[in-house]
């Protein structure tokens, strides 16, 4: 399968794609995970937003945060894939990618992310470190993990 990746600013997200990332963030994160949070945080106005699609649909997403508006240094967030390519390991090409974005963005060797706990060995073996004690999160363990130094 060959899939089409974007990389857009917020501003330049067509509506179809905005609607096809808030739809998945809100299944996986909301319902599949079954946690009530606001999703729509106002960060994604700020954001780089980096997709997979099959056609239309939308297979993988991240956002990626200039430094400051989370942590000191640029981060990632709300990494996600689709339920219905999990299997196929976009997961680890998207976060590869994102990664690549992220340093040639921000020229910043350091990258930040809030990890779900049960993710900690798939985000050191793309070379993150844990950087934190296990804090929750929306009522989900998370730790802080760093890429870079």
């Amino acid at each position: 399968m060959e899939l089409t990746w974007t990389y857009k600013y917020f501003n330049d997200l067509s509506p179809f794609e905005l609607y096809a990332i808030m739809q998945l963030r809100n299944a996986v994160f909301v319902v599949e995970q079954n946690c009530v949070y606001q999703d729509a945080d106002n960060k994604d106005l700020q954001c780089w937003h980096l997709a997979a699609w099959n056609d239309t649909d939308l297979v993988a997403y991240c956002r990626i945060m200039p430094a400051g508006l989370s942590y000191k240094h640029p981060s990632i967030g709300r990494v996600l894939s689709s339920p219905d390519y999990r299997t196929a390991g976009f997961g680890r090409e998207l976060m590869q990618k994102a990664v690549a974005k992220t340093i040639h963005q921000f020229t910043d060797n350091i990258i930040i992310i809030s990890a779900q706990l049960y993710l900690q060995k798939f985000y050191e073996s793309i070379g993150f470190v844990k950087d934190s004690d296990t804090y929750l999160e929306d009522n989900i363990p998370h730790i802080r993990m760093q890429f870079g130094t």
